[in-house]
């Protein structure tokens, strides 16, 4: 039986829900029901125009609903009479197949028909900055070397202690928070878990953090590349399948040297395959190029890839399989769409099985000094519209999210890139003035 809300509202003390989707460009919508009204939006749903997000829809479509999936509620723990819930996209009786999560909950049921449950985690990175975006937020942060740098997390403790307390609160299982590489930048870690549960906490994690960062007087950004001298957000993805009553890591082999299954060298094969056509999703922005092809930072390192390559525990990769059973994608950044960034994940890795693909060799160099000695591994696309296209050009990966979607996406994020080509900057003026 799905839970309750009305009941559930009565016993909490909860007199608001927010009833909230994620668009195709990772935007969080949301309708503030009052808990007198929430019985027959739970049977119903909450109304939205969808033209006034985006999707790839007109003010001439009907009203699209948000449902709300009652699995999902998570009680604000910072104002503790709203709660919030996820909802899935409905508009005339269907689910509408281009919003985020009705595709991963597509892709997910494709996994379960081969009797597979996928696991992931996600290491989401952001900068707390100034309110008008101009600087980090601690003019004391300045470090060269600022990665895991115990004053300025101790500067910051009541901010990132408030978000960990919350998420310990939420029974995430919260167990790491450090300063990043970055001067003002930050990562939480917390349990992996189902991926759709993954995703709903991601989502949730991104709100949670701004709205903390805001009450504090500052602002955070989830932004790839904010300041151009200095490391970027990366939101590394790590993966594992398990059977389908999730207590047997299929991807686990204890006598293969990397502790990798078959079949995970067959999903990772999947990631490998399709890792050009993948940057259009897990790197979904213009400036998500100013970070997986940046020059080195002041910090001495990137710590993002540029180039289609694995390895074993090793960090300058695309790919590296940390521990036995389970593998990191470090390609994804933070403006990836929580529930985009899974989708794509598992519809590649399945592709991989399906078509027992093969990841290539495994590099153990140093890619950052010696990458320039690897001659056969693709390069990663140098801007959106290389990303856009390599996933217009992956048939196989558009039919396994989704014609719709891919349609919806790949003409919306064109928009998106002809917006930013047309517009003139300063660098034109500076560089062609006097041509």
């Amino acid at each position: 039986m799905a839970q309750d809300l009305a009941q559930l509202a009565k016993e909490r003390g909860i007199r608001y829900f927010m009833i909230s989707y994620t668009d195709l460009f990772g935007s969080q919508r949301a309708k503030l029901v009052p808990s007198s009204a929430i019985a027959d939006m739970q049977k119903d749903g909450a109304g939205f125009a969808g033209f006034a997000t985006w999707f790839d829809m007109t003010p001439a479509h009907p009203d699209l609903f948000g449902l709300p999936d009652a699995a999902s509620v998570i009680q604000l723990p910072w104002k503790k009479d709203v709660a919030w819930v996820a909802a899935d996209c409905v508009m005339e009786d269907k689910h509408v197949p281009q919003a985020p999560r009705v595709v991963l909950k597509k892709v997910m049921a494709e996994a379960a028909e081969l009797g597979l449950y996928v696991k992931t985690g996600v290491e989401a990175e952001f900068f707390l900055i100034s309110p008008d975006g101009t600087e980090i937020s601690d003019s004391k942060d300045t470090a060269a070397k600022p990665c895991y740098d115990q004053q300025a997390l101790m500067r910051r403790y009541d901010v990132i202690a408030e978000i960990c307390d919350y998420m310990a609160e939420l029974g995430w299982g919260p167990y790491q928070n450090d300063h990043e590489d970055a001067n003002g930048q930050w990562e939480m870690n917390w349990n992996f878990d189902d991926a759709l549960l993954t995703a709903d906490r991601h989502s949730f994690f991104k709100f949670m953090t701004r709205s903390i960062a805001e009450k504090h007087g500052l602002r955070a950004t989830f932004m790839p590349k904010p300041f151009p001298n200095l490391t970027g957000n990366g939101c590394h993805a790590h993966i594992s399948v398990w059977d389908k009553d999730g207590k047997t890591n299929m991807f686990y082999d204890g006598h293969d040297e990397m502790g990798l299954s078959q079949q995970g060298y067959n999903f990772l094969g999947g990631i490998m395959k399709h890792a050009s056509a993948l940057a259009a999703i897990t790197n979904p922005t213009v400036n998500s190029y100013k970070r997986i092809n940046a020059p080195r930072t002041t910090s001495g390192a990137t710590w993002a890839p540029n180039s289609v390559t694995w390895t074993g525990n090793n960090r300058t990769h695309m790919v590296r399989v940390p521990g036995k059973g389970r593998f990191e994608l470090r390609l994804p950044d933070g403006a990836a769409n929580p529930y985009l960034l899974q989708a794509i994940i598992i519809a590649a890795g399945l592709d991989g099985i399906r078509s027992k693909a093969n990841p290539g060799k495994r590099y153990d160099i140093d890619m950052y000094q010696d990458g320039h000695t690897v001659k056969d591994a693709p390069l990663l696309p140098l801007n959106l519209l290389d990303a856009i296209r390599a996933f217009d050009n992956d048939t196989s990966l558009k039919s396994a999210l989704g014609e719709e979607f891919s349609a919806a996406y790949i003409k919306l994020k064109m928009k998106d890139w002809n917006s930013f080509a047309s517009h003139f900057t300063q660098w034109e003026k500076d560089h062609t003035l006097d041509c």
